[in-house]
């Protein structure tokens, strides 16, 4: 059995961690991990990671998911990653990609669903403010050599998003 990874990453408001809890349940062996649980295991010091001088502390988390990441794929489950990884995290994936197929897939609504979509949450603690939310979703905006690994997700439900997604995988067209 392939070691495969599945990095879904987009914008607050893209449909992430509704997906990949989905997906990560349709293969017989697979792990949901929420790259928020590692940003919130910071409990003292810790810097917001949109802002810029957060970007040793975002380096060293990065590391630590990566590394969750290819264990979990490394003992034979489906491990799909949820949560903002920009082209410019990529390098702790992509160094390691002889150790699992990995496949990063980024959802993208437009920019006001997105907005909507972030602002409509009631969770506790929700990223609602929309600074933060347009500032990522302008990140996610033009990705040159990434572009073609954006699924437009305005439209979807999440059922039509998770067999997408889904699809993409078993395709293998959003590989790294």
């Amino acid at each position: 059995m392939e070691r495969t990874v599945v990095i879904l990453t987009g914008p607050p408001g893209a449909g992430k961690s509704t997906v990949a809890a989905s997906v990560a349940r349709s293969f017989a062996r697979g792990v949901h991990l929420h790259t928020d649980d590692f940003w919130h295991s910071i409990v003292a010091g810790a810097i917001p990671p949109y802002e810029p001088e957060s970007a040793e502390q975002n380096r060293t988390v990065m590391e630590v998911i990566a590394g969750a990441v290819f264990t979990y794929a490394g003992g034979g489950f489906t491990t799909v990653l949820d949560g903002i990884v920009g082209p410019w995290m990529l390098d702790h994936f992509s160094d390691r990609a002889d150790e699992a197929a990995v496949h990063y897939v980024i959802l993208r609504p437009s920019r006001t669903v997105a907005l909507r979509r972030a602002q409509a949450r009631t969770t506790p603690g929700a990223l609602v403010d929309e600074h933060p939310i347009v500032t990522m979703w302008d990140q996610f905006d033009a990705l040159d050599e990434y572009e073609p690994h954006v699924l437009d997700t305005s439209a979807d439900t999440p059922a039509g998003t998770i067999e997408r997604v889904l699809e993409a995988i078993a395709s293998a067209r959003f590989r790294l």
